[in-house]
């Protein structure tokens, strides 16, 4: 499976990471999604998970994808809002036997 990494640096400091998956399997259509992000604990709360998160969907307009699937634990507010803030419609909820967590499940629109 094809995924590009991309780093969030401020001059030479590590804000964040994104990861892009190209294409997605079961696993990831259930529970994992097109975009991973995270950003150090110490820069969160100062918009970077928002920018981070838009960077990404321009990257999968490049790609050809017309839609973007984003997942965040049920209890991770904040992540939430960033994926609602970009567009994210939630289509449900799934349990994770792995992480034993709830997830939240968003489609993005890219057209």
């Amino acid at each position: 499976m094809k995924e590009s990494i991309f780093w969030l640096i401020d001059g030479h400091e590590f804000i964040g990471r994104v990861s892009l998956r190209h294409e997605l399997n079961e696993e990831l259509l259930k529970l994992g999604g097109h975009v991973g992000y995270e950003i150090r604990p110490t820069k969160r709360r100062k918009g970077y998970g928002k920018r981070i998160l838009e960077f990404a969907l321009k990257e999968a307009k490049k790609i050809n994808l017309d839609k973007v699937l984003v997942t965040c634990d049920a209890y991770n507010i904040a992540s939430k809002k960033i994926i609602e803030h970009n567009g994210g419609m939630m289509e449900n909820q799934l349990f994770s036997d792995v992480d034993s967590v709830s997830k939240l499940r968003y489609w993005i629109d890219l057209n």
